[in-house]
């Protein structure tokens, strides 16, 4: 009997044990930039990032959108570097994350891994696409909590 609970109790413990070791990232989501708008010109990415939060740390953002082609215009990704860029669409600071071909198949993906205020923006037409074309957000990545 005592060899039956000493068994029991090892398997309980490895099973907790599993379970404490199951990392955020497993917990994490994959998140469509502008759902099936994807990455485009004249979609309210503010808004989209508004109703689609909150976002957490270890998310994925994943962003779509076609090569340049005849009938497309080309569209890239870049991290602002702070607000105050973000705002004015000033990209003379900011980070290319992905360029006009790494949006198509199956997007590009951004990995939220700082629980920091990131601040995206399309870089293309020397900002035009940021400023006029509302193609700009900004999350700040929560820490998920484990229930």
């Amino acid at each position: 009997m005592a060899v039956r609970l000493s068994a029991m109790n090892l398997m309980l413990g490895t099973l907790l044990l599993a379970l404490a070791s199951i990392s955020t990232t497993s917990l994490a989501a994959k998140v469509i930039v502008g759902d099936s708008a994807h990455w485009t010109f004249g979609y309210n990415y503010t808004e989209w990032a508004n109703k689609s939060s909150p976002f957490y740390q270890n998310d994925t953002l994943v962003f779509m959108y076609d090569p340049p082609n005849s009938t497309t215009f080309p569209h890239s990704v870049y991290l602002m570097k702070n607000l105050r860029s973000f705002l004015a669409c000033d990209l003379r600071k900011a980070k290319l994350v992905a360029n006009v071909l790494q949006g198509g198949g199956d997007g590009f993906e951004f990995v939220l891994k700082k629980r920091k205020p990131h601040y995206f923006a399309c870089g293309e037409r020397n900002g035009i696409h940021c400023s006029v074309g509302l193609m700009k957000f900004a999350v700040l990545p929560l820490r998920r909590c484990h229930g």
